[in-house]
């Protein structure tokens, strides 16, 4: 039996209802996954489901005794409680009883006699109430998300707050529990950490997320808001991709073919005009019904037009930095970390929250001054950061004026086009463009900034958490527009398949001192790092660090052979290591130049691919070269 069923809901805002006559049967144990382009109604639609939000018409059927649970997008940053405070809040009344007991427990601890009666007073009410059983619900919560009971919630980093409130929604154990972007703003870790919790939760999971890879992690159902209308596609997500995909060609095949039937109306109804004075009024009836299924057909909104304006090509050298060293509060960023960013590299930020990726970044830029060390910037540089904007926008301004600035125009690659048209194609339409952008969804407003970012030439483009809040089509574009950016990117990011799709590098913040190099993107990451520690107190062993250009460090081979000496094969094939890694720079150089130059992306993707492959086969050998002759080089001759 369906713990939740809607029945033809229908809720209008505006000249377009949101919710046009949606039909879903939610079942225990599923894990459904809420997709849909920015602004269709998703969160609304969770709203509807927790009560807070009642439909035009329809009907909600629920289960009896239904709890549902609802993790919001936003996270508190005002709230001056403990993690218990904030976690035995999930329980309403009976929560703020239970953290009464347990403030005055702690006032009787420290000797506050006159706390004795009060505290007595809310034992009777909590008996009255039977809410014993309350308390081990909330430590258990605590126990199983990790969590401690007293370090204050407004200290804790973005990762742990959105954990905190995960438990807030557990601790109602709910029926189904109701999760809005739930990998916003967290690190890798905690998406694998909540990947692995909600795999387990015995719960009905419905879940609102852009993150492809948690997406084909967890949904076993993907249900879609579009226009309006729900559709449910089971199993999952590239199922669903290659059923959405079908079901677009037969909407835009219907759609012409209507188009067409109405057209050659239109021209009969004119003729008739011309030629007779009579007409078929059954046939004038029909054009009038088809014309007014015309006026009422949504199509689908458009695709964003991202385009890139590219600048004039940067010196080789890009970003020389030696010997960093950096410590913010009180805490060591960097200690000594050296780096050479080439022109064309694609470079992948990874690490947890709070380990120092910005901090890096600015560095980088000159735009935070090291404590050590130097950073040496290269010739021609035209710099676009993204994350710099983010706090231009005004928000009483509107979108228009935002981004224009008082222009009419903007150019693109060489191009001049009126804002309003450029704004289309990053899908505000005229009467979005005139609104504030108080106003905006998240979407909107990255949407917004990327807008703002692309009407400036650029050579080197720092992107900073990027896809936050992006629908997955805008997601994809960006994607598409940068695969084919021919400068320099620098790029933090914790989406993973989005740094799968676009980087060729990585710098990683591993726990363990500096960021280390590797070779491609996040799943390469997981395959070249050191293993980690099997046994309890065995730290896992180091990545060797880099001082050079981009590319994945040698690892180091164990020193398996002892104080053994070489053999005369070993002795030969040390003599000729340096002459091999020689002519693989020399090779590795050649490649580097070649994705360098503009004229290769005027051809086939296919040979840039094949060009791209060949830099990172000859990398990864002069790499193993470096190792092989390292570990020859310190043995007995």
């Amino acid at each position: 039996m369906p713990l939740i069923t809607l029945r033809d809901l229908d809720l209008h805002y505006g000249e377009q209802p949101l919710l046009d006559q949606v039909n879903l049967a939610i079942e225990p144990g599923e894990r459904l996954c809420l997709v849909g382009r920015n602004g269709t109604g998703k969160s609304t639609l969770f709203k509807v489901l927790t009560g807070e939000q009642q439909p035009d018409d329809g009907q909600i059927e629920t289960a009896r005794e239904l709890t549902v649970a609802r993790l919001e997008q936003e996270v508190p940053d005002d709230q001056d409680h403990s993690v218990h405070d904030m976690v035995a809040g999930g329980l309403g009344e009976l929560g703020e009883l239970l953290n009464e007991h347990d403030r005055l427990s702690r006032a009787l601890a420290s000797g506050d006699e006159d706390a004795m009666a009060r505290f007595e007073t809310l034992n009777d009410r909590i008996e009255a109430r039977g809410a014993w059983q309350l308390f081990q619900r909330v430590e258990t919560v605590l126990s199983k998300l990790k969590l401690d009971g007293e370090v204050a919630f407004a200290g804790l980093s973005g990762g742990m707050k959105r954990r905190v409130l995960l438990a807030r929604a557990l601790v109602r154990e709910p029926d189904i529990l109701l999760l809005d972007e739930p990998t916003n703003h967290l690190d890798l870790d905690s998406i694998r950490w909540l990947e692995s919790f909600l795999k387990t939760y015995p719960a009905t999971l419905v879940f609102i997320s852009h993150d492809r890879a948690f997406i084909r992690a967890l949904a076993t159902r993907i249900i879609e808001l579009d226009r309006g209308h729900l559709s449910s596609w089971p199993g999952d997500y590239d199922k669903y991709l290659a059923g959405k995909q079908a079901a677009l060609d037969n909407e835009e095949r219907a759609n012409a073919e209507f188009d067409k039937k109405l057209s050659q109306e239109e021209r009969w109804i004119r003729q008739g005009i011309k030629a007779r004075r009579t007409r078929n009024e059954g046939r004038v009836r029909a054009l009038e019904s088809l014309r007014e299924q015309y006026a009422q057909r949504r199509n689908r909104q458009g695709t964003a037009g991202l385009e890139i304006q590219q600048g004039d090509s940067s010196g080789k050298i890009v970003i020389e930095a030696e010997h960093l060293a950096c410590e913010l509060g009180g805490k060591r960023i960097l200690e000594d970390f050296s780096l050479t960013l080439m022109r064309g590299d694609r470079v992948g930020v990874l690490g947890p929250n709070g380990c120092g990726k910005s901090t890096l970044i600015r560095l980088l830029l000159g735009r935070l001054e090291p404590d050590h060390g130097t950073v040496k910037p290269g010739t021609q540089l035209q710099v676009a950061y993204f994350d710099q904007l983010r706090d231009t926008l005004d928000g009483d301004k509107s979108v228009l004026d935002n981004l224009a600035e008082g222009s009419d125009v903007v150019e693109i690659n060489g191009r001049k086009k009126h804002v309003m048209g450029y704004l289309q194609d990053f899908l505000f339409e005229p009467a979005r463009a005139r609104q504030p952008v108080r106003s905006l969804s998240g979407g909107e407003r990255n949407r917004l900034l990327l807008a703002k970012l692309f009407t400036r030439p650029f050579n080197l483009l720092v992107l900073d958490e990027p896809t936050n809040d992006l629908d997955v089509e805008t997601l994809e574009l960006l994607e598409e527009q940068l695969v084919n950016y021919q400068g320099t990117l620098l790029l933090v990011s914790h989406d993973r398949e989005f740094i799968d799709n676009v980087v060729t590098s990585t710098l990683v913040f591993e726990g363990d001192g500096d960021p280390h190099v590797y070779v491609g993107g996040y799943q390469d990451w997981l395959r070249q790092r050191p293993e980690p520690a099997r046994a309890e107190g065995v730290k896992p062993a180091a990545a060797p660090k880099t001082e050079t250009k981009v590319k994945s460090a040698p690892a180091s081979a164990a020193d398996d052979h002892g104080a053994r000496k070489l053999t005369y094969k070993e002795q030969l094939e040390l003599k000729a290591l340096p002459e091999k890694i020689e002519a693989l720079e020399a090779e590795l150089d050649a490649a580097q130049e070649r994705l360098a130059d503009p004229d290769i992306y005027k051809g086939p993707a296919e040979d840039i691919a094949a060009a791209q492959r060949q830099l990172q086969t000859l990398e990864q050998a002069l790499n193993d070269h470096y190792g092989r002759w390292e570990e020859l080089d310190q043995r007995p001759s």
